[in-house]
């Protein structure tokens, strides 16, 4: 595995435990690493990966355009580094010193009101449609059809009567969303008008030069926190001119012409009164404090992450451990720091699921017993998350399955309405479950997705494509690691890992072949470049600011006609081609390496030929 694939495993990793309130590191830490990531790999699928949200029944709603999420800073240096990114590119269409707005970035639900269907941000392109919602209560601040906003929860009214009863804000209006039945504490607070859909436009701003925001920014922010009464995880921060922000455009993922500046977040000591061992599917096994009731940010902290056993190992974390909490964006307790370690401390020997050996790998404890209950169990989750075309697949309803002996997909997948009743689960649900797993073999998906929700270490979803189209799904069994580590990307230690993990499921594997899955098949490299292009066979470099398209854009036009994208310059790279703003390192490496460097006109009408 080179360094970019190791950091892309990582980050990964780590936003896979944020997403299950588990996470190893804090958010300024994960930011930095994304930054570094963009650093060596601008392009990497991952930068552009959006974690959908899903809720069950109900309606799809297209948005009319993109809903991209947000870039961060954390400091007055990166604060102070987009003000003067956007000054510069604003004087490149003959704007001098342009205006920025600050307004409060608020921590609840994205959606959009256009005055008939309130929808949900989901993945970004489509959301749900919960219009249904202001039936309930839901209170439109400035009336219907505001535009894009957020679904947040008064603060004040939170903090008073729901704090000890949800873990955030944020989960309670997501529940709101997904539930079919609305709890009684928070049918009262629709009742009451305290669940508001807030549009952006209707928030208290502030709007001035970039150097009175720098001069001012703690101040300014100070204020617009003070004048709102919903939960924040920050400030937005965006140029004034809309022909600035013509002009910037966004990247495949986030506007160019915004920045969310995070704040640390609220902190506090507890003693932690346990210590619980999880396991996940990988066999990591991750340590999860139990701790005094803590208040903050409106919210009681019982459990917190210590990140991995690496760290419960070395600063001694147990029964009796005195440490800080923090709750950055007033999102996740995370473990700040410990300030008295503890004298009753121990890291388990034997997995606490099955009483396998543990065993280290690095900062990680492990369980490498493939059986065990609760790695099973973990599996089965991430194969329906992964597919992401059927519901009701929680771990609780999992753990009742495997218990019953349901231990793997093939099982789950023969399961009859007959068999859960009398597993007992009730009638309805047990239908809604059935209807679930057919649904997930009717809807169609692509082969790398289905590939990929079978866990095999080291071959998500991006590995997944790579190797797909090389060589088809039914015929996965015959990559062996020899074949696996000749495709670019792939080294000898992830094809060995790869090839074990394909042959451990491939009796797995064919079953659900059999059962007919709706798959849309990856395009094969070699049908790729057999295209007639100037590019075919060509290995690629795409850098600065495009016209035709974004860069993304032209990477996916490029590798139809046959072309290979590349993520740094070697030796081997044939063409660079450059846009507006393209770094001069880029260009003084490929003339030091003699490799031709194209403008985007001269490459476009290379195509055109």
């Amino acid at each position: 595995m080179n360094k970019i694939e190791k950091l892309v495993s990582d980050l990964k990793r780590f936003n896979k435990a944020y997403r299950k309130s588990t996470p190893y590191i804090t958010d300024q830490e994960y930011d930095a690493l994304i930054e570094k990531l963009k650093k060596l790999d601008p392009q990497n699928p991952f930068l552009n990966a959006v974690e959908p949200e899903i809720f069950k029944d109900k309606k799809e709603v297209k948005h009319p355009a993109p809903m991209l999420s947000i870039e961060k800073a954390y400091s007055k240096e990166q604060l102070e580094r987009f003000i003067a990114r956007v000054k510069k590119e604003a004087e490149e269409i003959g704007i001098t010193n342009p205006e920025f707005t600050v307004m409060p970035k608020l921590d609840g639900l994205a959606g959009r009101d256009d005055g008939k269907v309130l929808a949900t941000r989901g993945n970004g392109t489509v959301g749900y449609d919960i219009t249904e919602l202001f039936k309930k209560g839901l209170e439109p601040i400035g009336g219907r059809g505001g535009g894009l906003g957020e679904l947040v929860a008064v603060k004040s009214y939170f903090k008073k009567y729901l704090a000890e009863r949800f873990v955030h804000p944020r989960n309670m209006v997501a529940g709101l969303v997904a539930a079919d039945n609305i709890n009684e504490f928070a049918k009262k607070a629709l009742a009451e008008k305290k669940i508001h859909f807030v549009p952006y436009i209707f928030l208290n701003k502030w709007t001035g030069t970039g150097e009175e925001l720098l001069e001012d920014s703690e101040n300014i922010f100070e204020y617009l926190a003070k004048k709102t009464d919903y939960p924040m995880d920050g400030m937005a921060v965006y140029a004034q001119d809309e022909e600035i922000k013509k002009y910037m455009g966004a990247t495949a993922n986030a506007y160019r012409w915004q920045v969310a500046v995070k704040t640390k977040g609220e902190t506090g000591v507890t003693t932690v009164k346990d210590i619980v061992w999880q396991v996940g599917r990988t066999g990591n096994i991750t340590p999860v404090l139990l701790v005094e009731p803590l208040h903050l940010s409106g919210a009681t902290i019982r459990r917190i992450t210590a990140h991995h056993a690496g760290m419960a190992n070395n600063e001694k974390i147990g029964k009796g451990a005195v440490i800080e909490v923090i709750r950055s964006g007033e999102v996740i307790p995370k473990l700040e720091k410990v300030i008295n370690k503890s004298l009753q401390f121990n890291i388990p020997v034997k997995c606490p699921s099955c009483g396998f050996k543990t065993v280290w790998n690095n900062d990680f404890l492990k369980c490498e017993n493939y059986n065990c209950k609760a790695r099973i169990e973990q599996r089965i989750v991430h194969w329906f998350k992964t597919l992401g075309n059927a519901d009701w697949f929680g771990i609780k309803t999992v753990r009742k399955l495997v218990k019953a002996g349901y231990d793997n997909i093939k099982k789950i997948y023969s399961l009859r309405e007959i068999d859960l009743v009398n597993i007992d689960f009730g009638p309805v649900q047990s239908k809604n479950l059935i209807l679930s797993l057919i649904t997930s073999r009717k809807k169609k998906i692509e082969d790398w997705r289905f590939l990929a929700a079978f866990g095999v270490i080291n071959l998500g979803i991006g590995e997944s494509v790579k190797l797909l189209s090389y060589i088809s799904l039914e015929k996965i069994s015959e990559a062996t690691a020899e074949f696996i580590e000749n495709i670019e990307g792939f080294g000898p230690i992830t094809s060995l890992s790869i090839d074990r993990g394909i042959r451990r499921i491939s009796d797995d594997l064919n079953y659900m072949l059999a059962l007919g899955f709706n798959l849309e098949k990856t395009p094969k490299a070699s049908e790729i470049r057999s295209k007639t292009s100037p590019i075919a066979g060509k290995r690629i470099i795409f850098t600065g600011k495009m016209e035709a398209g974004t860069r993304v854009d032209m990477q996916i036009k490029a590798r139809k006609l046959g072309a290979t994208i590349q993520a740094a310059i070697a030796k081997n790279t044939d063409w660079l081609i450059y846009g507006k703003d393209a770094g001069v390192s880029k260009l003084n490496k490929a003339k030091k390496l003699n490799i031709s460097a194209l403008s985007e006109k001269e490459y476009i009408d290379l195509l055109k030929k």
